[in-house]
């Protein structure tokens, strides 16, 4: 497994999403859960022209550092480049992982989206750090959904990768425990933090259902 440069929280992950923030500032939703104890940041901007994304993801790469927190760029690997960020995410139909690892070198975190054990097989055979594991459970998060895979679905894949899972899909409070113990390292979700009232509120309630796991 290719090593970050520094360790990794893997616990509560945002994806802090432009679209899901509407007309709030996406900046100041990552600033209340980071505070408030989140500690992984993925940013995504899928509607966004190429300028805008990149304007977005300095913003939160100068706030992030600030704090020490690690910031993944969700897609695109030039942009994640040209604002130094923690790393990259990629979906099945992204730019594949080899050619990723060649823009971005050894010491960024790439990320792959899997929902089968043959790929996360071969996304850790090609050098993942981490696996983003979903769906878990229903989600109105994503426009199209793959097989909801529930914990027996994340269970079999954990047993087969030995590189960090972060579960997403559907968790929220009441069920972010069964799902770290169903072998996940952490959780990333959208609605259960952008859709809150209270964001700082929300972080805490979903960092004292995972425990302690630092």
């Amino acid at each position: 497994m290719l090593k970050a440069m520094k360790p990794i929280d893997w616990r509560l992950c945002l994806i802090a999403d432009a679209e899901a923030a509407g007309d709030r500032s996406l900046v100041s939703i990552i600033r209340e859960a980071v505070e408030a104890g989140t500690t992984l940041v993925q940013v995504r901007g899928k509607k966004l022209s190429t300028p805008q994304f990149l304007n977005l993801a300095l913003a939160a790469s100068e706030f992030l550092k600030s704090r020490n927190i690690p910031l993944i760029i969700n897609d695109r690997t030039d942009v994640a480049l040209a604002c130094d960020a923690d790393g990259v995410h990629l979906g099945q139909e992204d730019l594949p992982l080899p050619f990723a690892r060649k823009i971005l070198g050894d010491q960024k975190l790439i990320g792959i989206s899997v929902n089968t054990i043959s790929e996360a097989k071969e996304a850790e055979a090609n050098g993942a750090s981490y696996l983003g594991v979903g769906p878990i459970y229903d989600t109105s998060s994503k426009e199209e959904l793959r097989t909801v895979l529930h914990l027996d679905g994340l269970r079999n894949i954990r047993k087969k990768v030995k590189i960090p899972i972060l579960a997403v899909g559907g968790i929220q409070a009441e069920n972010a425990r069964d799902v770290i113990s169903s072998g996940a390292d952490g959780i990333a979700v959208i609605s259960a933090l952008m859709a809150s009232k209270d964001i700082a509120e929300a972080t805490r309630r979903l960092l004292q259902a995972i425990g302690n796991r630092s």
